[in-house]
């Protein structure tokens, strides 16, 4: 995968790509991200890319020509642009899926009050939002989606099983996890986890995931179609 990030600010991204999963994918051939800056695309000696809002109102508006003009150089047929907005649709497990068979993707990162609805217009396939809040720029919420769609690229994490069982992947959160020691502070892993018995993990598991679910995130467990041996788990007790 090719990925293009557009900002301001693309020194914002140098440390993150060159850590954890964002740097093994891209040692292993598997992911390439170039960085834009967009004061390059400016069309004034000053290298300007915002201005006041027509209609008046409180902020700066960033420019539509830099945005425009950076996406189209590096544009390909195969292309998929997005703009990190909070406006934009909720990113999720599900869009991290989408956006990992994409083969190139540009990203947009806005700033100021916003960023000239034209650029959304002429060049950007969506938007997508991270969460419901405001942030400065759109870097942070780059790195968050580059990061959740890139660790889903073949190749990228070694037990891709891990990939597969992660929160969200199968519509529930996931189970309690644990390790050495034995026993921390007065607290014992379960028993059901070191019985060597893997149907019985594999249940524990199961009903922890839909009780973490229902309890932590009603509004995914609403959601999600239960089976029959599914209802009789979250019957069962410890």
């Amino acid at each position: 995968m090719l990925v293009h990030v557009v900002s301001i600010f693309p020194e914002y991204l140098e440390s993150p790509l060159q850590c954890s999963i964002l740097r093994i994918a891209q040692e292993k051939g598997i992911l390439q991200v170039e960085r834009i800056g967009l004061r390059d695309f400016a069309s004034d000696e000053h290298r300007t890319v915002d201005d006041y809002p027509f209609g008046g109102g409180a902020g700066m508006v960033m420019k539509p020509e830099p945005p425009v003009k950076a996406v189209r150089a590096v544009k390909r047929a195969d292309s998929w642009t997005v703009l990190l907005s909070p406006r934009g649709a909720p990113f999720d497990q599900a869009k991290a899926n989408q956006l990992a068979k994409k083969p190139h993707l540009i990203l947009v990162c806005g700033h100021y009050k916003g960023i000239d609805e034209r650029v959304n217009e002429l060049v950007a396939d969506e938007e997508v939002s991270v969460g419901d809040y405001v942030l400065s720029g759109g870097e942070a919420a780059a790195l968050v989606l580059l990061e959740a769609t890139a660790r889903l690229l073949p190749g990228v994490v070694g037990d891709e099983e891990s990939v597969n069982t992660d929160s969200f992947m199968t519509g529930l959160l996931d189970a309690p996890h644990y390790t050495r020691p034995r026993e921390y502070e007065g607290r014992a892993v379960p028993e059901v986890l070191v019985s060597g018995d893997h149907e019985k993990v594999w249940q524990w598991r199961r009903r922890k995931a839909l009780e973490v679910t229902r309890d932590r995130r009603p509004e995914l467990f609403a959601r999600y179609a239960l089976s029959d041996r599914d209802k009789q788990l979250l019957l069962t007790e410890d």
